[in-house]
């Protein structure tokens, strides 16, 4: 009788252990399901709204020219055609390394490179530009000076006579600056 007692507790004690096992799978199937719920209402309120605000900016914008009754002129459209739509960044696929001359020595200069474009036209444009225009801001960056680059405004100058020498290039290849800002996410002057 004493064998059978052991026998039925060991039966117990291993359903209660095969229970306790269940509960902790469901409790952990529960855990992942709402977490995986929480991140997708998350990422819809997120990214919902930043649509709905995006949509009703070019609704706007698009109601008061029509509204008024102005249409742009087409000098006015090349003007503005970098102000059309989201702003979009195109990187170069590669940083631009190169030595320029200073006052007492040569330096080493790298420099990475982001191009901000509006629409989606514009970001085309560009991505099938990327040789040209990484030639023309090559031909910019090696006429620059190591003394003017080391400080905060010859890199300014730098940056404006880059997106000026872009904005010409594909002014004349597809009759539209695309190009509305040149960004440097990498500048290491060794």
């Amino acid at each position: 009788m004493a064998e059978d007692k052991n026998k039925e507790a060991e039966k117990e004690l291993q359903l209660d252990e095969a229970s306790k096992k269940k509960k902790k799978l469901y409790i952990i199937i529960g855990s992942i399901i709402l977490v995986l719920t929480l991140c997708i209402i998350s990422y819809w309120l997120l990214f919902s709204s930043s649509d709905a605000t995006v949509n009703s900016q070019n609704n706007s914008q698009n109601n008061s020219q029509i509204t008024t009754g102005s249409m742009p002129t087409d000098s006015q459209s090349n003007d503005k055609a970098v102000k059309v739509g989201s702003a979009l960044y195109v990187p170069m696929p590669r940083p631009f390394r190169f030595n320029i001359p200073g006052a007492a020595r040569d330096r080493f200069v790298e420099i990475r490179v982001q191009l901000m474009v509006r629409g989606s036209d514009n970001d085309e444009n560009a991505k099938k530009h990327i040789p040209l225009i990484e030639s023309t801001l090559l031909n910019v960056f090696s006429r620059a000076n190591a003394d003017d680059l080391a400080t905060s405004a010859g890199k300014a100058s730098l940056k404006q006579k880059s997106l000026n020498a872009v904005q010409k290039v594909m002014t004349e290849i597809e009759n539209n600056k695309t190009i509305e800002k040149v960004l440097f996410t990498g500048f290491v002057m060794q």
